[in-house]
């Protein structure tokens, strides 16, 4: 598995984007008055907060196995990503909050030139960070990098999207658009918000590997049924980003222990290297056994 110990790194270039584009995004509300940034502003404490919690999960996750976390502390990052999702979701209940509060009382908007080039910056500096963090949390296998990583990215289609808007109502005058615009950007919002939680949930759920992963460990185990060897009881689960599988595996009675240990262990190897980076768990069976046959009704994945 890849060094993951230095992925505190990012949660810490995280966060010092977040504390810049709350700077920017308050000064570009400052000269304009627009709700539409003012709610962009809001959203970039959500980043803070989200930011520092996966700094803190990230630290916890990189935690060697122990006595009391012998599959190690992987899980942690799972709360990191629902805490950014149900941050995204207050985000976007603050965004609409404000935007009706607009709507009952519309303001003209100021300094609206300045305060775009202000906004497109900070904007900028979000779309950079979340490019690093997902390219990282792809290639760490984080969940917690990959959360941070849509959570700034919403950040980026708010504020393009306020950055739009304002400048249409730079053109046009028409300030009712400035929170009708607010509100469909914390829609798409709530819908970002909704999916990292449920990706989070179904990571602590124990859910099993994806289709993929399952088909490579098909192929590896369709090799060996050619060899007179069969397979019940395959269970697969994944814990941020670590992988687990269990197999039985049922060889010929006449075989020794020792030769049937050698290919139970050549199966492991053929899983891991199949996947990249698993835990592998073998047990084996006689298949002649009647007894190799009562565990069958676990088989599932």
């Amino acid at each position: 598995m890849k060094n993951r110990n230095t992925l505190s790194r990012y949660a810490w270039l995280s966060i010092g984007a977040a504390i810049l584009t709350i700077i920017l995004k308050f000064v570009a509300y400052a000269l304009t008055g627009s709700v539409g940034l003012l709610s962009d502003a809001l959203e970039s404490f959500a980043n803070l907060i989200g930011a520092s919690v996966a700094l803190a999960m990230l630290i916890i996750a990189a935690k060697p196995p122990d006595e009391s976390h012998m599959y190690g502390h992987g899980k942690a990052e799972y709360f990191s990503s629902t805490v950014e999702g149900l941050l995204i979701l207050a985000a976007a209940g603050g965004i609409i909050a404000t935007a009706i509060q607009r709507m009952i009382d519309p303001r003209p908007l100021e300094g609206l030139g300045v305060g775009l080039v202000i906004s497109g910056l900070a904007t900028l500096v979000n779309f950079s960070t979340a490019r690093i963090l997902m390219a990282a949390g792809k290639r760490y296998q984080s969940i917690t990098l990959e959360a941070d990583a849509h959570h700034l990215l919403t950040d980026v289609w708010t504020s393009a999207s306020v950055i739009i808007s304002i400048g249409f109502i730079a053109l046009t005058g028409w300030i009712f658009l400035d929170p009708i615009v607010a509100i469909m950007v914390a829609l798409n919002i709530i819908w970002t918000g909704i999916r990292l939680v449920g990706k989070s949930v179904s990571g602590l759920m124990d859910s099993s590997l994806p289709a993929p992963d399952q088909e490579r460990i098909e192929k590896v185990l369709a090799t060996y049924r050619k060899k007179g060897v069969e397979f019940h009881a395959l269970r697969t689960h994944q814990s941020a980003a670590r992988r687990f599988v269990t197999v039985h595996v049922l060889v010929p009675g006449e075989w020794t222990v020792h030769d049937a240990h050698h290919v139970a262990e050549n199966i492991e190897r053929d899983i891991r290297n199949s996947l990249g980076t698993a835990t592998v768990f073998t047990h084996l069976e006689p298949v002649e056994d009647e007894l190799s046959m009562k565990d069958v009704h676990i088989d599932r994945q």
